[in-house]
């Protein structure tokens, strides 16, 4: 099965913001990763320099200004609005509207903290990560960068999933097995299960799995676990990369749903940006937010034409149209730019100490906006 290229920082920039080291293990399939992961560092500082000459800046000394746009995205279905938003060019379409020439350029990532280097560094307008990495900046950045939310990118449940036929339950995994998410303890994923650890054994055990993840990008994990016979034994991803893993492997099944941690229907994944590119850019800003919920629309009313479009993206490798239909006409996923479900993980993060702030509204920790405001 061929997937997208990795793009992304090396696994020790991705721990960046993590108290936690990542596991380490001496494998020929780990060392054959470590290897790539470091390739992948270099062409994604190749990407930030191209991307700084293209704007006239230097790295670490970007500046915000109204009519530059550049979004950072990962892989997955969970990015549908943005590419909907690329494809049929709704954020120049919304800036022409406001009176102004919007440049707008994409780049890849993998990875929550790889994402949050890149905004803190000002190469990089706008983050699509997880709210997880969301709540790290926002209580770091406090009466500095300022870092909030923009909007959601819709609910989507995220699967743990496994092709270890032992384990039913998160309880079930040994020493022997090995969790891949995007990042180690600090990707929305991993902070999903921290939060189911300590529902399951008490705050004081959430890093309990933290041991047994290994930080490695969506597509890589879904290949390794439709094949099997490698360290990989259960992926927490996204769609459509779960659904490529249950459909590709006999022995794969879903051993936890977001959603039963969360909630409810939860928006994992989310947009975000600092003060002062709100403050700075206010027309590209609205025009980036009125684009988003034109793409919301265009997906509802177009399913058909979207899943055209994120299979043009690439951003899930080969997949058929017709499971990304299934995934885009599931009752559990909803296109919506308003959070959801977002606030008891950030209190949980407090809880434990990995934030010191304690959210108490979404309104703390997302950008005020008529369409944004009232979620949770």
């Amino acid at each position: 099965m061929n997937f997208p290229k990795i793009s992304e920082k090396k696994a020790s920039q991705q721990a960046q913001f993590a108290p936690e080291k990542r596991a380490q293990i001496s494998t020929p399939t780990a060392a054959i990763r470590r290897k790539r992961l470091g390739q992948a560092s270099k062409q994604a500082a190749a990407v930030l320099a191209a991307t700084a000459a293209i704007w006239g800046v230097s790295l670490g000394s970007a500046q915000a200004a109204e009519g530059q746009l550049r979004i950072a995205q990962q892989y997955g279905i969970v990015y549908l609005l943005l590419n909907v938003a690329q494809d049929q060019q709704l954020i120049e379409k919304h800036g022409k509207a406001q009176g102004v020439d919007i440049k707008v350029s994409y780049l890849q990532f993998s990875g929550g903290p790889a994402v949050n280097d890149a905004l803190l560094s000002g190469n990089v307008d706008i983050a699509g990560a997880g709210v997880a990495p969301l709540f790290t900046l926002w209580d770091r950045t406090k009466g500095k960068q300022n870092v909030k939310g923009v909007a959601s990118l819709g609910n989507f449940p995220y699967y743990l999933v496994s092709n270890n036929p032992k384990v039913k339950t998160i309880a079930d995994f040994t020493d022997q097995d090995r969790i891949a998410t995007p990042a180690v303890g600090v990707s929305v994923q991993s902070r999903v299960l921290q939060y189911a650890s300590a529902k399951l054994w008490g705050d004081k055990e959430y890093q309990r799995l933290d041991k047994l993840q290994v930080a490695l990008p969506h597509p890589d994990a879904a290949a390794a676990l439709i094949k099997g016979g490698t360290e990989i034994t259960a992926h927490f991803g996204n769609p459509p990369f779960q659904e490529l893993e249950l459909a590709g492997n006999p022995n794969a099944h879903i051993v936890l749903n977001s959603y039963d941690v969360l909630g409810g229907p939860a928006s994992s994944t989310v947009l975000y940006a600092t003060e002062k590119f709100k403050l700075e850019s206010p027309k590209t800003y609205r025009a980036f937010v009125d684009a988003l919920a034109e793409s919301a629309q265009f997906i509802q009313a177009n399913p058909e034409q979207a899943a055209d479009i994120f299979l043009k993206s690439g951003g899930g490798g080969k997949v058929d149209k017709k499971l990304v239909l299934q995934i885009l006409q599931n009752p559990q996923v909803q296109f919506t730019i308003q959070p959801q479900n977002t606030l008891g993980l950030g209190q949980f993060l407090h809880q434990v100490g990995v934030i010191k702030t304690k959210p108490l509204a979404a309104k703390d920790y997302f950008f005020d906006d008529p369409r944004v405001s009232g979620g949770n």
